[in-house]
């Protein structure tokens, strides 16, 4: 077994931003396009999808955001099977912080994901489109 069984590329990279519309007014002078607009159901915040190319960005409304270099929160794997991802991990005891499988509506019919921690505190996300 090997994460290449289950991994298909990076699903997106998540910022957390204090003013969504200053966010998406930079982002989309840049040439990004709003994809997927949802709201975060343990907060109420807005969260925007948006694309240039193949790169996905994940802009979410926090009421602090950290504003410093490296502030970047996580990126997330696009796999194709969130169980068989998980017990991967799970079996290679690396799933850092004991995280479970989680589920979101976001999308057309929501997500499946959980998160690990990298050893310079950077978040990966695991996270399959359903």
């Amino acid at each position: 077994m090997r994460m290449t069984d289950y991994a298909q590329g990076i699903a997106h990279i998540g910022i957390p931003t204090e003013d969504m519309m200053e966010s998406l007014i930079f982002y989309t002078e840049l040439g990004f396009d709003v994809i997927h607009t949802t709201t975060d159901p343990s907060n109420g915040g807005i969260v925007n999808f948006i694309r240039l190319g193949s790169l996905v960005l994940e802009l979410y409304e926090r009421s602090s955001a950290a504003k410093t270099a490296g502030s970047i929160d996580h990126f997330a794997i696009d796999v194709s099977d969130i169980d068989g991802a998980y017990d991967f991990v799970c079996s290679r005891g690396i799933n850092t912080l004991n995280d479970e499988i989680h589920s979101l509506p976001y999308w057309e019919n929501g997500i499946r994901y959980f998160t690990i921690e990298g050893p310079n505190k950077e978040k990966v996300e695991f996270v399959q489109k359903l």
